[in-house]
């Protein structure tokens, strides 16, 4: 079996990117050939700073080594460094419905907070992203569970190019995890945990310190009640329920009999220690990994050399069944 997935360089990684993607990327490595991308390509379809852009790219690639991921048992990348995700993304275009990138959730969203310019490349990210797996021919994504739409999407146009062109792609499948799919900020827990929420303490980012980590925990907004236990009414401790749960590795059924009538604070105080405990590892291997940019771009250059060797096959095919280019 063969796993793709990609990551954007944002520069701070997030307990719910961590939990929802990077920790599936680490696993992946023992169920199959697994194949993982930086997206700096995609970075660049809002504004940025070309700077930051790579100094973020190196982050990224060093939270990645330092969760686990090994060069030696997978594929890892920069996206721009194999051109055959921008060729095949065009060639996509073809068998992508204007309509169907019309309603993606993400672009209504990300354009909506575009105050100069929205550009054609938000518009087309998912038809890149469809590049991206497709190029590999990859059986299966690990994604977060807001990345199922444009998983159908993928698969939409896997579809459609093969029933028009021949059996070229395999139709890839989403594995979203059944335990932190979905980590929610702290201080407004109806929303995702993002790095871009107007305030961080809603936000356990991976590099925190302990303290950092201990009192946004401590000061998550609860619900009436001291019951913890998960219920509509009940967002906060659902969503601290779910994290510890996913921490742990249990179901968050075992979290709420463990807690039964013992209040929000000797929870809180549990999730904070256990969340500490949890990321401590990642944050003192980046810091040993992070300074040496040398060997990071050396990695990545590996990276991208068994990258294309994959994608350049698959690309061709693409390209003779479409009748683009020479004949071979």
């Amino acid at each position: 079996m063969r796993i793709f997935s990609g990551i954007q360089p944002t520069g701070r990684k997030h307990l719910g990117n961590y939990i929802g993607a990077i920790r599936q990327y680490v696993e992946g490595q023992d169920r199959g050939e697994a194949i993982y991308c930086i997206v700096d390509l995609h970075a660049t379809t809002v504004a940025y700073d070309p700077a930051e852009l790579r100094r973020y790219l190196y982050d990224t690639a060093a939270m990645l080594l330092a969760a686990g991921l090994d060069p030696g048992r997978c594929i890892l990348f920069r996206q721009s460094d194999v051109p055959e995700h921008t060729e095949l993304c065009w060639l996509l275009t073809s068998v992508t419905a204007h309509g169907d990138l019309n309603r993606m959730h993400q672009f209504k969203e990300k354009s909506a907070k575009q105050r100069e310019l929205v550009s054609a490349g938000l518009f087309l990210y998912p038809v890149l992203q469809a590049a991206d797996v497709l190029a590999y021919n990859a059986d299966e994504v690990p994604v977060g569970d807001d990345q199922r739409q444009h998983i159908e999407l993928m698969r939409d146009i896997a579809e459609r190019f093969n029933e028009r062109y021949g059996e070229t792609f395999v139709v890839p499948r989403h594995r979203i995890p059944e335990v932190g799919a979905r980590i929610m900020d702290l201080q407004e827990p109806t929303r995702k945990m993002s790095t871009t929420a107007p305030s961080e303490a809603g936000t356990i980012l991976v590099l925190d310190e302990p303290r950092a980590i201990e009192k946004k925990v401590k000061s998550a907004v609860t619900d009436s009640g001291s019951e913890v236990e998960r219920r509509p009414d009940k967002p906060g401790i659902s969503n601290l329920i779910e994290i510890l749960a996913a921490v742990r590795g249990v179901a968050p059924e075992a979290v709420e009999a463990e807690f039964e009538g013992s209040g929000y604070g000797a929870f809180k105080q549990a999730v904070a220690e256990e969340v500490v405990e949890y990321l401590r590892p990642v944050r003192e291997r980046y810091e040993q990994i992070r300074p040496d940019e040398a060997e990071l771009e050396r990695a990545l250059r590996e990276g991208a050399e068994k990258a294309h060797a994959i994608s350049h096959e698959i690309v061709a095919d693409a390209r003779r069944k479409m009748g683009v280019g020479a004949p071979r």
